[in-house]
């Protein structure tokens, strides 16, 4: 059964980087062509999906670490890229900040019938292709972890 988990773990934990990085890209990509609160419901459904992609990749991120389902977290806190990986991710959370807020605020103004202000949709829109460097990032480290590389793998 722990194989099993472990290996359902792992394959949710990647879906959610793929699922993330396709969010983030068409988010920005919706953010980038709006210029009316019309072209917002393409936003809003990009952000819901960028939002689940990202518990998605936490909490399974989270259990593999921590949870006792892979290496163990005395692992995971000697690795160096697993360190990159975790800078990456707050880098990209703190990112997330003003964007989160600003559609929050965008989706309460519609509900109110009042149009939002779009001043900062092209900022936003810079913000996640920047999010979307960061997964990469992301990815590179886990996958240079998986192969040794961070600590002192010699296969270059």
């Amino acid at each position: 059964m722990s194989l099993l988990i472990r290996w359902l773990l792992a394959t949710l934990h990647l879906l959610g980087y793929g699922l993330a990085l396709a969010a983030i890209i068409a988010r920005t990509r919706a953010l980038s062509r709006c210029a009316s609160e019309h072209s917002l419901p393409g936003v809003f459904l990009a952000d819901n999906v960028w939002g689940l992609s990202a518990l998605l990749m936490i909490v399974t991120g989270s259990l593999r670490a921590f949870g006792g389902f892979e290496k163990g977290a005395s692992f995971y806190l000697q690795e160096p890229l697993f360190h990159v990986k975790m800078g990456a991710l707050v880098l990209l959370l703190l990112l997330e900040i003003a964007p989160m807020i600003a559609l929050i605020r965008w989706r309460i103004a519609l509900r109110r019938g009042v149009s939002p202000s779009l001043r900062r949709v092209h900022q936003f829109a810079a913000i996640g292709s920047v999010q979307a460097a960061l997964l990469v990032v992301m990815v590179f480290a886990a996958t240079g972890m998986t192969r040794g590389v961070g600590m002192g793998g010699t296969d270059w």
